[in-house]
């Protein structure tokens, strides 16, 4: 396995999420990761939310990373598809102010047609960044084989799940909604990256700089 670095110069991320909580389930632990560095802004668009749900999405990535700045479109949950020139002309909308190094997005083939659309989005709107494509566990077992990973430590795992807990009470009634399942994905991850814990990510597209000192380009 080889290791690739992102930390050689300063980032922008944009993190795109259908649904408040889905940044922080598909990436939370990758952020808590960068929020350690100095040379990181990250931003966050969520595509549907309103009442409590909005308020959550509001205040919640900031605790991943602190100084995150989240909007949100409010379009209608589970019904995206239905609004498919509303839901492109609000990432358009942000395309105009923010040209990311890296963007978060849920896959192109999830289940849900919500994440979905938003996977698939991502790429015609950012076409000249890196696309990570996060992963949200559910009912449907649609996991795959991740071609990226993120190592964490066992604290920044460990803190992901109890960030999650306390930024979305909405969701913690659920038959899903547990430690168990948000620990026991990443260990696996972790597991397939020779790690104890790491987050998964899905990218279609990847130009690879192999130049090295004193290399002419």
């Amino acid at each position: 396995m080889i290791g690739l670095s992102l930390g050689d110069k300063p980032l922008d991320v944009l993190c795109l999420g259908a649904h408040p909580d889905d940044v922080e389930i598909g990436c939370g632990g990758t952020l808590l990761r960068l929020g350690e560095r100095s040379d990181v802004r990250a931003t966050g668009v969520v595509l549907t939310g309103s009442g409590e749900r909005a308020d959550e999405a509001a205040v919640s990535l900031d605790r991943f990373f602190p100084g995150a700045k989240v909007e949100t479109a409010g379009l209608p949950d589970g019904r995206l598809p239905e609004h498919w020139g509303q839901a492109k002309q609000a990432l358009e909308d942000v395309a105009t102010r923010c040209q990311p190094d890296v963007v978060f997005a849920p896959r192109v083939d999830d289940a849900h047609q919500d994440h979905r659309l938003v996977g698939t989005l991502a790429s015609t709107v950012w076409r000249d960044a890196l696309i990570l494509h996060y992963e949200i566990p559910k009912w449907d077992g649609d996991l795959g084989a991740p071609t990226h990973f993120v190592p964490l430590t066992d604290e920044q795992a460990r803190r992901k799940v109890a960030l999650l807990n306390d930024c979305f009470p909405t969701q913690a009634g659920r038959d899903w909604w547990d430690d168990e399942l948000f620990l026991g994905l990443m260990r696996i991850r972790g597991v397939e990256c020779r790690e104890t814990h790491a987050e998964g990510f899905f990218s279609s597209k990847v130009v690879l700089d192999v130049t090295g000192p004193g290399s002419a380009r």
